[in-house]
């Protein structure tokens, strides 16, 4: 499940509403919408919009996109807890991202590691013949690292049976 459907689901949740209410008020089929929360669809920008009216809240919260403290939400700014809809939405991001374990981390430094230490060898990668710089490598590293922390959260998720899911 994406980000953006991870979001959609657990603002439907916390407002207490079923799926079929919120295809019925969409005007389009429970599956469908189904669909848009599990990633397998994706939500129109007008969709979007009703979506954000339909959760009382603002479409940047919605779908996770950078917003100004002065528009978080329309009206109702507090759950049953007390807590703003931007800081449950923003742990529901922090959740997903934080989902692989300290031994995990450790596996992606080390293939990270090993594989920056490869680039520094007479045979590495070089471009147009020329040896990389250290700017390049340190980009390179950076998007490695992020990629494979990626992959291996999208792996993890696929791959780990039901009954071990929450």
């Amino acid at each position: 499940m994406d980000s953006q459907a991870y979001r959609i689901r657990g603002t439907r949740k916390m407002r207490k509403m079923s799926g079929v209410e919120v295809a019925t008020k969409l005007g389009i089929s429970p599956q469908y919408y189904y669909d848009i929360e599990r990633g397998k669809k994706n939500l129109s920008a007008d969709k979007a919009l009703q979506l954000a009216k339909i959760f009382d809240v603002t479409l940047e919260i919605l779908l996770g996109l950078p917003h100004h403290s002065d528009h978080l939400l329309l009206n109702n700014d507090h759950d049953t807890d007390g807590n703003t809809d931007e800081s449950i939405l923003d742990d529901m991001d922090n959740n997903l991202q934080n989902a692989l374990s300290k031994k995990e981390e450790r596996d992606i430094a080390l293939d990270l590691e090993r594989i920056m230490s490869d680039l520094d060898s007479n045979e590495a990668l070089a471009f147009h013949g020329e040896p990389i710089n250290e700017e390049t490598k340190e980009a390179l590293r950076i998007s490695l690292e992020s990629s494979m922390k990626l992959a291996k959260q999208f792996a993890k998720q696929k791959y780990t049976p039901n009954k071990y899911k929450k």
